[in-house]
């Protein structure tokens, strides 16, 4: 009876606790439904325990358990959404202010075959062979490159422990199991390679080709397809025949050293230390020769006979020569020395032992000439910044010592050049990104800067156009502490934005302070801009000058007018701003036309109409010019055809020139020749012949 009342007394409470759970849980449950969540599990395993019923003990403690359970519920609940809301708002919504000069981000479009289903919706086999179909690997991808890391530390281990297991009978039978698992995991890579270089794509007209036919015909026109198909040749088939204790079966797989070459390329263009890598490169070269080298010493040596004269290697017999980690590392020891020509060891006894030290001494010069060449090279170009930044600082040294400048404005400039290599601000930023298109130079520009920049009004609602346009014109200019940016009364022609530091607005005496400038801050567009109606025209209104050493950004007049002449907007929102700085603090003149950037525009169209005059005068020239060399060959063509004319006359028929000469000398003397009796007898015998054929007639 007890039992049973205390279970009725309990069950009230019970109901309205799990109701009182119920109703969070749901409430809490529509919230999150609102957003998808990755931490469904989460949210179930919640529910899962509000949702318990504990059985025993008495109505009160149930209640504060269940109370409390239903409290730590909805804490977890609002933690969670709070931590799933802020991760969204870091994953989802980017930069706007990258994201206005960027763009939109191009995305694939969804293929539609990939969303069809069939009846039953059993097409997982078939979303997997057209996901298949559609793979191809960019080079320029990240998973590329880490796949050729993999390939690299296969072929690495083919050129390593193949040589030496092929020469060192007793590393190869003591760990041979170990051995055949990594030879065929190798062997897996190297086929799994293939198969990426099949798909692996490669760009024409600057899109990557993703058409699986000229991917297979490119990559097999290749010497690369026909190595990678010798490296892959099942030649461990004669283990049948020979054993499994001739490594030597498998010298193809040595053939795919190009990818390693590939992986040693796109590490030495992706590392921030290329110069290491290099040195580190070389050092890998050079333990990979002489480790060829010592086994192939101690391959010689077994061949002649081990301890068969002084300069073999001495007999495994002996207690301390006996041990393989001995072996191989005396003729490591001998092979440096031979290759590096720093030691003296035994002389060579037979022919064969002479050549084979000749050819190491020729090898060794060779690698002694690698190494001074290769090293002195990456030194010089490792202190390369230094060298240039150093002589730049004994240049002006030597110019302030021979025009006798004083001593403090010569510690000044040391100090200056001092920090300027101490914050790594010695490198011309135009310079190194000179080669780089401009959209390229900005975007760098607004990521390196992109702090400063967000803190600056005018650059936070301009177009992405112009925001281009300013950030290239900016110049980064160092100031020292006490040095004057600007002074009260200057002629305008500058306007700055501070990067780092901080400037004071100070009073005529140079020590009142008005006003502090941090970063982000920027001044001296008020003089630049030369609004109309300003009682200081273009000359400055403040004194700046730098507390600290100061980073700043510098906007020339010219370049500012000629980043905001296409961009009206822009010069309007620059001029109001004037305009409400020059109100505050009483130097406009109300009265003034409007129309700050008039003047400008004026002298602008002026420069604009000279420019145009110069190239038509330009232009006029080069046509004249043109026009007196076409005259030229003209008369010249006319004096040729004369010339020619005049040749084809004189290489006339003779008789014609003899009737032509008679003609000429009848048309010349046309008066008869006169006889004795006093008749003209010849001249009219001669006419009669000329007229006898048409008398025929």
């Amino acid at each position: 009876m007890t039992g049973q009342a205390a279970e009725r007394d309990r069950s009230p409470h019970n109901l309205s606790v799990k109701t009182t759970l119920e109703e969070e849980i749901e409430r809490a449950e529509s919230i999150l439904s609102r957003v998808p969540s990755v931490c469904d599990d989460t949210s179930s395993e919640l529910n899962r325990v509000a949702a318990l019923d504990p059985h025993g003990g008495n109505s009160r403690n149930s209640f504060q358990r269940n109370g409390a359970i239903s409290r730590l519920v909805s804490l977890v609940v609002r933690l969670r959404e709070w931590a799933h809301r802020s991760l969204l708002e870091e994953e989802e919504r980017p930069d706007s202010f990258m994201e206005r000069f960027r763009g939109p981000e191009l995305r694939m479009a969804p293929s539609r075959n990939s969303t069809t289903q069939d009846a039953n919706g059993n097409n997982a086999k078939g979303n997997f062979r057209k996901k298949w179909d559609l793979f191809v690997v960019s080079p320029s991808d990240n998973a590329y490159y880490r796949w050729l890391f993999v390939i690299a530390m296969a072929v690495l281990y083919n050129w390593f422990l193949v040589v030496a297991r092929a020469c060192f009978d007793r590393l190869q039978v003591g760990n041979y199991i170990c051995w055949l698992v990594l030879d065929y995991l190798s062997d897996f890579v190297y086929l799994m390679d293939t198969l990426v270089r099949l798909r692996t794509g490669f760009l024409e007209q600057g899109l990557l080709v993703k058409d699986h036919a000229k991917l297979r015909d490119s990559y097999v026109r290749t010497l690369q397809f026909k190595l990678d198909v010798v490296s892959i040749l099942p030649t461990d088939l004669a283990y049948i025949s020979t054993g499994i204790h001739t490594p030597q079966l498998r010298f193809n797989r040595l053939l795919r050293f190009p990818r390693m070459f590939e992986f040693f390329d796109r590490t030495e263009t992706r590392t921030n230390y290329p110069n290491i890598f290099r040195i580190g490169n070389l050092v890998l070269y050079i333990l990979v020769i002489i480790h060829w080298n010592a086994c192939i010493y101690y391959a010689i040596s077994k061949s002649l006979g081990l301890g068969s004269d002084t300069w073999v290697f001495p007999n495994i017999s002996k207690p301390e020569f006996s041990s393989l980690t001995r072996s191989y590392v005396y003729c490591l020891y001998w092979s440096t020395l031979t290759l590096t020509t720093i030691g003296e060891m035994p002389a060579p006894v037979r022919d064969e032992e002479y050549l084979f030290v000749v050819f190491d001494f020729l090898v060794g010069v060779l690698i002694f000439a690698t190494i001074v060449g290769n090293v002195g090279s990456m030194i010089a170009n490792m202190n390369a910044t230094r060298a240039e930044f150093q002589a730049r600082i004994d240049a002006i040294k030597h110019y302030m010592h021979f025009r006798k400048v004083s001593k403090e404005l010569e510690t000044r400039v040391i100090k200056w050049f001092d920090y300027l290599w101490t914050n790594k601000k010695a490198v011309d930023e135009q310079e190194v990104l000179k080669n780089l298109p401009n959209k390229l130079r900005a975007e760098i520009a607004i990521n390196v800067h992109l702090e400063t920049l967000k803190k600056v009004r005018i650059f936070q609602d301009c177009e992405a156009g112009l925001l281009v346009e300013l950030v290239l014109k900016l110049r980064p200019q160092v100031f020292s502490p006490g040095d004057y940016i600007c002074r009260k009364g200057d002629i305008g022609k500058e306007m700055y934005i501070i990067k780092e530091g901080k400037l004071a607005v100070v009073a005529d005496d140079g020590v009142t302070q008005y006003a502090l400038l941090t970063s982000g801050s920027c001044f001296g567009e008020i003089s630049i801009l030369n609004i109309k109606g300003s009682k200081m025209g273009n000359r400055r209104t403040a004194n700046i000058r730098s507390l600290g050493y100061s980073d700043l950004f510098c906007l020339s007049k010219d370049d500012l007018m000629e980043a905001v002449t296409e961009y009206p907007d822009a010069k309007t929102v620059l001029e109001e701003r004037g305009r409400e700085i020059l109100m505050k603090e009483g130097l406009l003149d109300e009265n003034a036309e409007s129309g700050g950037l008039q003047k400008e525009d004026t002298e602008e169209k002026v420069e604009r109409l000279e420019s145009s005059l110069d190239s038509l005068q330009t232009r006029f020239s080069r046509l004249l010019s043109e026009y007196t060399h076409t005259q030229q060959r003209l008369k010249q063509r006319i004096t040729l055809l004369e010339r020619q004319l005049n040749q084809t006359d004189c290489g006339a028929d003779p008789t014609d020139d003899t009737d032509a000469d008679a003609e000429t000398g009848n048309e010349t003397n046309p008066g008869p020749v006169v006889g004795a009796d006093g008749s003209p007898r010849r001249n009219n015998v001669q006419i009669g012949d000329k007229k006898s054929p048409t008398s025929k007639h």
